[in-house]
């Protein structure tokens, strides 16, 4: 029969057992997905690539979508959907955390060095967009002396710093560029005809001007030494480009153009009925009441619910790794041999020094390279509590100093060893003080959270990002956002107030024993 000790031991065991497999285990190589073709897009880059149904958010849309869908059907796969930020597509391809990205990504020379690129897709340009009341823009000459908006990492960008006199500046999604120039604080946008089709075209302050500039092709990118599923995936576009498959996709979603019907030898005049791209303008041009909001918002809860779950789970589970590491810290640069203390002290300085976002970029991407390949759920556990376990020393630190140093003493004249009287004596009292502080870090971590969404997590802020995209409403869905952060947050302060007036209860009857 086990004893409650025995059982305690044995959980307490476990917990550690689980973090130490997390932490030194790596993900030995992707599972075999045989019949599955994995795709990585960024589905916050929004219309007309991948982007979240207006009609029905659980659901992903986009001539993108519709193109792998007739890809996987000619290969006989089935095809899946793997989100990752858009400017790590490529390293999450090296990773192996898909077999191929297919997200608008330009074939470059420079890119040709660190991917293999199918045959073009898919053949457009740049298209100068400025406001309605601007006459004096008409070409890529006339943005000299003037503010031009583009994409980050985009061949737009390229375009504009290539030219002298322009000052370009780099946004993360197009909408916030087109928004801007709506605003007056930016001259012009310069970006890809779709995504100025389909974000400045029903905007009534905008207007697209001049002729295309440059020519772009997008490819699906694949590993540089996969070549076999390279050339899988060229047999498959070219089948799908000669019956007319591809044609009727891009009709559907208005992206038919005379430059790739000439490229593809195909006749330029539309055949079918550009339904998507109606369906897109009514969706997000039509004016909803104050009640038909409530309703959409009341329908975002189960998917931002979903995200607010794994935030939860990433937070609590970062935040445990968090307490132990910065407990184990702690003890290490207070009582430990010096060079254990210049080691602690280290790892504090450092975790505290610098970003969080670049030690999730070295966790997820860089560990790779030295071929320790972590999950991302586990990569999100391990770079959070990493950072936050560097606060947590800091605080345990704190509160074992406050402790008088002459309750030490007695403990061991006592004959306590120094181990019993840390865990009976000293450390009792320093957890009472810094229940606070640790609060305010989980709260923190919480948040910070958010930045996990950068190694492929679908947290809440990941889908309140592809939400806010597709409806075009920061603002509502924003504060819907933000007040699940509050709900899931509330609860733990309310905890940590209750163990805070017991404990300041405990030691209120404990002084009254006394005298």
């Amino acid at each position: 029969m086990k004893t409650p000790l025995k059982e305690g031991t044995e959980l307490k065991n476990f917990i550690i057992s689980f973090f130490i497999i997390g932490l030194f285990c790596p993900t030995l190589g992707s599972p075999l997905w045989a019949d599955t073709l994995r795709w990585g897009a960024d589905s916050e880059s929004g219309a007309p690539y991948a982007f979240r149904d207006p009609k029905n958010p659980e659901l992903l849309i986009g001539f993108e979508v519709d193109l792998v869908k007739a890809l996987a059907q000619e290969m006989g796969l089935e095809p899946q959907h793997v989100q990752n930020k858009w400017e790590g597509l490529v390293e999450g391809l090296k990773r192996k955390d898909y077999d191929l990205v297919v997200n608008g990504l330009e074939i470059t020379e420079e890119r040709k060095h660190e991917v293999g690129f199918s045959v073009p897709y898919y053949v457009t340009y740049q298209q100068l967009t400025v406001r309605k009341t601007s006459f004096d823009i008409n070409s890529l000459d006339d943005l000299i002396g003037h503010k031009v908006g583009t994409l980050d990492g985009s061949l737009a960008l390229k375009i504009l710093q290539e030219k002298s006199g322009i000052e370009a500046l780099a946004y993360d999604q197009e909408i916030h560029a087109y928004n801007d120039l709506t605003m007056g604080r930016i001259d012009a946008v310069l970006l890809d005809a779709p995504i100025a089709l389909y974000y400045a075209g029903p905007n009534p302050k905008l207007k697209s001007v001049g002729k295309p500039i440059g020519r772009m092709e997008y490819g699906i990118a694949v590993r540089p030494k996969d070549s076999v599923r390279l050339n899988e995936i060229d047999l498959a576009l070219k089948k799908l480009i000669v019956d007319g498959t591809l044609k009727k996709i891009f009709e559907n979603w208005a992206l038919w153009n005379s430059v790739i019907a000439e490229s593809w030898g195909q006749d330029s005049k539309i055949k079918t009925p550009p339904t998507a791209f109606e369906n897109y303008l009514e969706s997000t041009g039509q004016k909803r009441s104050w009640i038909d909001k409530a309703q959409q918002y009341i329908s975002f809860l189960p998917l931002l619910g979903k995200g607010a779950l794994l935030t939860l789970k990433v937070s609590i589970a970062s935040m445990i790794l968090a307490i132990l590491i910065g407990l184990g810290v702690a003890l290490m640069r207070l009582y430990g041999p010096k060079p254990f203390s210049i080691l602690a002290l280290s790892f504090v300085e450092v975790f505290r020094g610098t970003p969080l976002l670049i030690q999730l970029y070295l966790i997820f991407y860089g560990l790779p390279h030295f071929g320790i390949k972590l999950d991302p759920f586990f990569a999100a556990v391990v770079g959070l509590g990493l950072n936050y376990g560097a606060c947590e020393a800091e605080n345990y630190r704190a509160g074992i100093l406050s402790v008088p140093r002459h309750q030490m003493d007695a403990a061991l004249a006592l004959g306590m060893s120094r181990f019993q009287a840390l865990r009976h004596i000293i450390l009792p009292q320093a957890v009472r003080l810094v229940i606070p502080p640790v609060t305010n870090d989980f709260i923190a971590l919480l948040k910070d959270s958010s930045l996990v969404s950068v190694i492929t997590m679908v947290e809440l802020t990941t889908i309140y990002g592809q939400l806010a995209s597709t409806y075009f409403d920061y603002l509502g869905i924003g504060i819907l956002a933000a007040a699940v952060y509050f709900v899931i947050g509330l609860p733990f302060v309310r905890l940590s107030r209750y163990f805070e007036s017991q404990m300041a209860g405990d030691r209120s009857r404990l002084a009254k024993v006394k005298s």
